[in-house]
């Protein structure tokens, strides 16, 4: 499946067992601008480094899988769990959080009443 939106939160990976690992992130998903979803994904193992190019802000296009697992409870009931496993992130756009530096005027940049003597 593929999804597009925009990145909201990058947490760290996190070491669940010897052998296992995860890194979990969430996409702001605006299909209805006025109700934005907060949707969130992890990528497993050797993948976790793909977020280390990503920034929040971040339009991208998702890859991903939804996994679906069953597990017995101490009190022996059955509960439900997915996850939607991401395998491919590409950028789109990038954050605005670079604020370019005002232009100036030739005028401002060199002003003959502003020399020390």
């Amino acid at each position: 499946m593929i999804i597009q939106g925009k990145i909201y939160k990058i947490f760290e990976t996190q070491q669940i067992k010897d052998t296992f690992k995860k890194r979990e992130f969430v996409l702001e998903y605006a299909d209805n601008s006025q109700y934005p979803q907060l949707i969130k994904f992890e990528f497993t193992q050797d993948k976790c480094d793909e977020l280390n190019g990503f920034n929040v802000g971040d339009e991208v296009e998702i890859n991903f899988n939804i996994r679906g697992r069953e597990w017995e409870n101490p009190k022996r009931e059955k509960v439900y769990f997915n996850t939607l496993q991401a395998w491919k992130m590409d950028k789109l756009s990038e954050s605005e959080m670079k604020t370019p530096a005002p232009n100036k005027s030739k005028d401002e940049e060199f002003n003959p009443d502003d020399l020390p003597f």
